[in-house]
């Protein structure tokens, strides 16, 4: 399961020589890579949200962030000395089976807010009114739209800058209306939906890859 380990750096590098056509977007993978960065460091949260098959990659994105990826990841001293000495040896058993986790929230898998939200206020506020709710400044809000044009994402976006957020948008070759309210903007470079979104998978696969070796890799 788990893979030597390697930087940061030579993940990017492993997923270029992988996948060539991204070569255009390493600027924008660096660029969102230190927003995560110093939003994990800070110990603040990084909050998903996308339609269709971009709501599943968000639920996918999380998976990777919220347990072990590619390298073990024991928790850290204090929390693991806390349960110990809380609960003896089933604190000290518990300690051996849980992971350390860098905190990420799909906003589509909250299903009866979102119906509640699309029912009373519109179907563009969903996520703008989660946002609201619950970003705090220094988070980093991930907005994945194959167009850039999504009124839900845009609109939680801007709410998202409003509330001192970072916005990483993740999307597609054409310019968009994301472009102008983001703070990272990573174009993959096609324009068809599908192939967009078959580029987006290696591309969200590495920002977690060189994420986890920031914080567990050491």
């Amino acid at each position: 399961m788990f893979a030597n380990k390697k930087t940061p750096d030579e993940l990017l590098d492993e997923l270029i020589k992988r996948y060539p056509v991204l070569n255009e977007c390493v600027g924008g993978i660096k660029d969102a890579y230190e927003a995560l960065r110093t939003c994990f460091a800070a110990d603040k949260t990084l909050w998903c949200a996308g339609n269709g098959g971009s709501a599943a990659d968000c639920d996918h994105i999380c998976g990777e962030l919220m347990k072990s990826f590619m390298f073990k990841r024991p928790l850290n001293g204090e929390f693991s000395d806390r349960l110990t000495d809380m609960y003896g040896d089933s604190g000290s058993k518990l300690c051996g089976r849980l992971e350390g986790g860098l905190r990420a929230i799909s906003l589509p898998s909250l299903t009866a807010l979102s119906t509640a939200i699309t029912n009373d206020m519109g179907g563009d506020l969903i996520f703008a009114q989660m946002v609201t709710a619950a970003v705090s400044r220094g988070d980093v809000f991930l907005g994945i739209s194959t167009s850039g044009n999504s009124p839900n994402i845009v609109n939680a976006a801007m709410a998202a800058r409003a509330k001192g957020a970072a916005v990483i948008v993740l999307t597609g070759k054409n310019e968009c209306r994301l472009d102008e309210i983001c703070t990272v903007a990573i174009h993959v470079p096609e324009t068809e939906t599908y192939k967009i979104q078959e580029l987006h998978l290696p591309v969200y696969h590495a920002l977690c890859a060189m994420t986890e070796a920031e914080f567990f890799g050491k």
